[in-house]
C-alpha cells in the first residue's frame, strides 16, 4: 500500500521543540522517531520508506537495541524526514533553499572561455572518434588481452594511491572500449577473455562510485559486473562481485541484505572449480562483517576462525586470482581486528590493528586512513582518549588527504562525532582543529564554539 498522500515537512512546532532539539543534537534515533510517529503521525513503517531502511531495523532502533553511526544513513534520515542539516551536525541539505532563492554559480572569471574553445575546437568529436575506430585494424589476441589486463592492475594501484574519482571517466571509457569489441565475433578464447576484462573494469567503477558514496550507482555497475561474469560462468570472479556488494549493503546499514549477498558468493566460490584458499579466506572474513554488524558475536568469531583456516592452506603456487591478491596477512590481521571492532571487543581489536598498520604498505593511502580510522576508534572505545585523537590526527588524516574518498571521509567526521562527550578535552580540540585544516571541504557540519 503506498503512503497516504501528505506533507513530508515535519511540523515546525516539533522541530523547534526542546525535547526534539536535543534527540537531534545527540543522534538519539529512538527518540526522533518516537516523536515523529507521535507528533507528526509519521509510523515506523514510514520511517522506514522514507529513510530506506527496513522496518525490523526501525523497530530495534527504537526499542534501543542498535545506534545509527554510518554518515549515509543518517544523511537518508535527514533527508527523508526533512529533519533539517544543522539539527543532526550535517550541512545544509538541498532541500532546505527555496528554488526561488537558488543562486546560480558564476563562470570563474580567472578562465576566460576564450582560452578553452580553441583546445575543444582542435579536438574531434564522440561521432568521430566512433568513425575512426570503425576505419581502424585491431589484430586482437592474446597480447591485446595481456595488455588491456595490465591496464586494469595499473587502475587498482592508482585507485589506492590517489582514490577513483579522477580515474573513472578512464575506466569507463575502457569498459565501452571493450563492450564494443564484444559486439562482432571472435573466437571463443578471445571472447572470454573479453567478458572477463569487461567484468572487471564494470567491478573497478562500481568500487569507484561505492568508496564516493554513490550506492546507487555503484549497484549498478556491480550487477553489470556480475552479469559479464556469469555469461562466461566465471564462478569466482562472480563470487568476487557478491562481496563487494555484501560490503556495500554493511555501509547501506542492511546487515541482512549484506549477509545474504556473502552467502550467495561463498556458494558460488564452493562450486567453482580451482577455488582457492585465498578467496575462501576473503569470502570467509566478509561473512564475519556482515554477522559483526548484526551484532551475532558467536557467529563473528566462527567466520573469524574459517578464514584463519582457509588462510593457513594457502600455497606459493595457488592459482590466485589478480584481484584477490590484496588479500595477505597484514589485511588478513587487520581485517580481524576490524570485525572484533565491530562487535565492541576493542581490546581485541587494538593489538590486531596497530600491529597490521606497521605492516602495511605505504603507498595505499586510503587503506592506511581507513585502518587508522579503526585504530582510534577501538582507543577511544577503550578509554584512550589522546592516543585515539592523536592515532586520527597523524595516522589517518595524512592518508585521508593524499586520497579522494567520500567513504574515507565520512569515517572521520563518525570519529569526530563520537567524541561530542570529550569536546572541551585539549586532545578532541587539537584533532578538530587539525581536521579542519587538513580536510576543510570534505567534513559537514560547522565548528563548535
Amino acid at each position: 500500500m503506498s503512503e497516504p498522500s501528505r506533507s513530508k515537512e515535519l511540523p515546525v512546532s516539533l522541530l523547534t521543540d526542546s525535547v526534539m532539539v536535543e534527540a537531534c543534537q545527540a543522534r538519539d534515533f529512538g527518540r526522533i522517531f518516537q516523536l515523529v510517529k507521535a507528533r507528526a503521525g509519521i509510523y515506523p513503517s514510514m520511517v522506514a520508506r522514507r529513510c530506506d531502511l527496513t522496518p525490523s531495523r526501525v523497530g530495534e532502533v527504537i526499542a534501543g537495541r542498535r545506534q545509527l553511526l554510518h554518515m549515509d544513513v543518517i544523511e537518508r534520515i535527514s533527508d527523508g524526514l526533512r529533519i533539517p542539516g544543522h539539527m543532526l551536525g550535517l550541512a545544509r541539505r538541498s532541500w532546505e533553499t527555496p528554488p526561488s532563492l537558488t543562486v546560480t554559480p558564476r563562470e570563474p572569471a580567472e578562465v576566460p572561455t576564450s582560452a578553452v574553445e580553441p583546445l575543444a575546437a582542435g579536438l574531434p568529436g564522440a561521432d568521430v572518434d566512433s568513425i575512426l575506430a570503425l576505419a581502424a585494424e585491431l589484430d586482437l589476441n592474446a597480447s591485446t588481452l595481456d595488455a588491456l589486463h595490465s591496464s586494469i592492475a595499473d587502475y587498482w594501484r592508482r585507485d589506492d594511491e590517489h582514490g577513483g574519482e579522477t580515474l573513472r571517466p578512464a575506466v569507463v571509457g575502457q569498459l565501452r572500449y571493450v563492450v564494443d569489441l564484444l559486439k562482432e565475433q571472435r573466437p571463443t578464447p578471445l571472447r572470454d577473455g573479453l567478458h572477463s576484462i569487461a567484468a572487471e573494469l564494470a567491478r573497478l567503477t562500481g568500487w569507484t562510485y561505492f568508496d564516493a558514496r554513490q550506492y546507487n550507482q555503484a549497484r549498478a555497475y556491480f550487477t553489470e559486473s556480475l552479469g559479464l561474469a556469469k555469461a562466461v560462468d566465471d564462478r569466482q570472479f562472480m563470487a568476487n562481485v557478491l562481496a563487494c556488494m555484501s560490503l556495500q549493503a554493511t555501509y547501506q546499514d542492511k546487515p541482512g541484505d549484506a549477509l545474504a549477498l556473502v552467502m550467495a558468493a561463498q556458494d558460488q566460490a564452493r562450486t567453482a572449480a580451482g577455488t582457492t584458499s585465498r578467496v575462501l579466506a576473503m569470502l570467509a572474513m566478509r561473512e564475519a562483517f556482515a554477522h559483526a554488524t548484526l551484532g551475532n558475536h558467536g557467529a563473528t568469531h566462527t567466520a573469524i576462525s574459517e578464514a584463519h583456516t582457509h588462510f593457513g592452506r594457502i600455497s606459493t603456487g595457488d592459482p590466485d586470482p589478480a584481484w584477490v591478491a590484496y588479500f595477505d596477512e597484514p589485511k588478513l590481521i587487520v581485517d580481524t581486528g576490524i570485525a572484533h571492532g565491530r562487535l565492541g571487543e576493542a581490546a581485541l581489536a587494538e593489538p590486531l590493528i596497530a600491529d597490521a598498520l606497521r605492516r602495511e604498505h605505504q603507498t595505499n593511502h586510503r587503506g592506511r586512513a581507513f585502518h587508522a580510522f579503526w585504530l582510534a576508534r577501538t582507543q577511544l572505545q577503550r578509554g584512550k582518549l589522546d592516543e585515539a585523537c592523536h592515532t586520527a590526527a597523524m595516522d589517518a588524516l595524512a592518508p585521508a588527504a593524499a586520497v579522494s574518498s567520500q567513504r574515507v571521509a565520512g569515517h572521520l567526521q563518525e570519529f569526530y562525532e563520537q567524541l561530542e562527550p570529550f569536546r572541551r578535552e585539549p586532545a578532541a580540540v587539537a584533532f578538530e582543529s587539525r581536521l579542519r585544516e587538513v580536510l576543510p571541504r570534505q567534513i559537514s557540519g560547522s565548528p563548535h564554539p
